[in-house]
């Protein structure tokens, strides 16, 4: 979903007070420091529009199925009925109580049995909620197996009413509001440990006992979820790529996730940034096409078109930016300082032109003098980057032409999974595409760009672009995430870090920051199991 998006609506929502910070008593009864109140929504018609349009995004983007929708009473009422009335899906009423006249139905509106019926809820404590309207749906024959919520509390109502056989899809945790509001400084920091001290204590789902709604205990016995992998273990499994294993080596000695988005136009600088800040980083990005090229061919620019027309050569027959002494040198960097070259290609055409793209391997005269078309044309990608991604649009074969050359040379690719763009169509049907490609060609796909974890398997490595020490976006539509969001979260393994070190006064003291937030966000998330 879009970050911006999700952040503006939770500050909206704290500046209407909708989310209030004091001691409060749910349903459950529990005494609560912070309390979602949504109820308020009614008299902000243009926010509830905007609520209802991001739960409506979230089913969309998981591909739930379904012949109706019910909005749990009363909150939830009129966000189901702004859904079905805009997308003109048919909607019924769960009534709280029969009436002893009339119909005394408890479920109001056209159905059939059988019929699947999606529940929206606003806010999950425990579940009971939820739990309490699909039991009504239920006894009326209708089949209740998803669930969409705007805010979870994060207190047990996933796990519950997954216990129950229905899956819950929170718009919001509480967790992702609490780290917006702090940023935005609307709270404090000890407001905030209270608050995540609190949800650690008081997760109402209880597995072997009665739990908070006095819903049946399940009759499995309860799993301990297994504790996550660090790098280093992920770095010895049996099936994991010997590139991916490296680069997860190389996280764990240097105690870095982080990429470095190298986007300059000259040789020089790229170089002295590999130098500089090559022992903060893991992996080092490179857009190569951004440099300046000569094309002189060593002649002083008197042998070609531009000479002609100009009477002048940009390259001034040494200076020219992208050559093999130039690989070699970025290559002997990243061999001093111990990281990985990731050249953002991105490529995005058929397997038998990406393979030429990539590197050719039979060799011939190029249109420029002196560069062979043997390894990729005068950018000799395969020759020099461990790693490149491409988008999963082609299809497979675009990730079967790039093995054909890439395999061979000990190199990986990454698949671009989701974007940091605001309107992105890199989601849903076609991120689950991209995971199916690349377990299928997981001899070459060593993880994927994404803007957050999209598949378990460890033997993956989740990169995530469009990372800020403060949440944010730019004109363009870039959109920026916290360390601590992506990394801590979302469950990313790299961040990719651009414009917040290549635009600080300190690149030095910049990427250092970087590297201690993302690595704190890591051994954070690996620790709380």
């Amino acid at each position: 979903m879009d970050d911006a998006a999700i952040d503006s609506l939770i500050l909206k929502l704290h500046d209407v007070n909708a989310v209030k910070f004091g001691e409060y008593k749910l349903k459950s009864g529990l005494l609560t420091p912070i309390y979602i109140d949504l109820r308020v929504l009614v008299s902000h018609p243009a926010l509830m529009n905007q609520v209802s349009s991001l739960i409506y995004q979230r089913v969309r983007e998981e591909g739930l199925q379904f012949d109706s929708v019910c909005g749990v009473p009363y909150t939830a009422l009129p966000l189901a009925t702004i859904i079905c009335s805009r997308h003109e899906i048919p909607m019924l009423i769960r009534r709280k109580e029969a009436k002893d006249y009339g119909t005394k139905r408890l479920v109001e509106g056209s159905f059939k049995e059988g019929d699947r019926c999606l529940v929206i809820e606003d806010t999950v404590t425990s579940g009971s909620s939820i739990l309490e309207t699909a039991d009504v749906l239920q006894n009326e024959g209708l089949k209740v197996t998803d669930a969409v919520v705007l805010m979870d509390r994060e207190q047990g109502g996933v796990e519950m009413l997954d216990s129950r056989g229905i899956r819950l899809f929170p718009v919001i945790g509480l967790s992702r509001l609490l780290d917006v509001l702090l940023s935005a400084k609307r709270i404090d920091g000890q407001t905030d440990q209270s608050v995540r001290t609190f949800l650690r204590e008081n997760n109402t789902f209880r597995p072997g006992k009665q739990n908070g709604a006095g819903a049946p205990v399940p009759k499995k016995p309860c799993v301990e979820p297994k504790r996550e992998q660090s790098y280093a273990d992920r770095a010895q499994l049996p099936g994991v790529h010997p590139l991916a294993s490296k680069l997860l080596r190389i996280m764990e000695e240097k105690r870095s996730n982080l990429c470095l988005s190298a986007d300059v136009s000259t040789g020089e600088e790229l170089l002295q940034l590999a130098e500089s800040l090559g022992p903060k980083i893991c992996m080092l990005k490179t857009h190569v096409d951004i440099l300046k090229v000569c094309v002189c061919g060593g002649e002083g620019g008197r042998q070609n078109a531009r000479w002609e027309r100009t009477r002048s050569c940009r390259c001034d027959v040494c200076r020219q930016d992208f050559t093999a002494a130039f690989s070699q040198k970025l290559q002997a960097s990243a061999e001093k300082h111990n990281f990985l070259l990731f050249e953002d290609r991105k490529f995005a055409d058929i397997g038998n032109t990406v393979k030429h793209q990539y590197g050719e391997k039979d060799g011939g005269p190029s249109i420029v003098i002196g560069v062979s078309r043997r390894a990729g044309g005068i950018f000799q990608i395969s020759s020099w980057s461990h790693v490149v991604n491409a988008h999963a649009v082609p299809g497979p074969g675009v990730v079967q032409g790039l093995r054909e050359v890439g395999k061979p040379l000990g190199r990986g690719c990454l698949l671009i999974a989701q974007m940091s763009s605001q309107g992105s169509l890199a989601a849903g049907d076609y991120t689950k595409a991209t995971l199916q490609i690349a377990e299928q060609h997981a001899d070459f796909v060593i993880g994927f760009i994404c803007g957050s974890k999209i598949t378990e398997r460890p033997e993956f490595i989740h990169m995530t672009p469009g990372v800020q020490l403060e949440a944010g976006g730019d004109k363009l539509g870039q959109q920026y995430t916290t360390p601590e969001e992506v990394i801590g979260r979302k469950g990313s393994d790299i961040i990719i870090v651009g414009r917040g070190i290549l635009e600080a006064s300190d690149r030095l003291k910049a990427a250092e920051s970087y590297r201690k937030s993302g690595w704190d966000a890591y051994t954070k998330r690996v620790s709380v199991q």
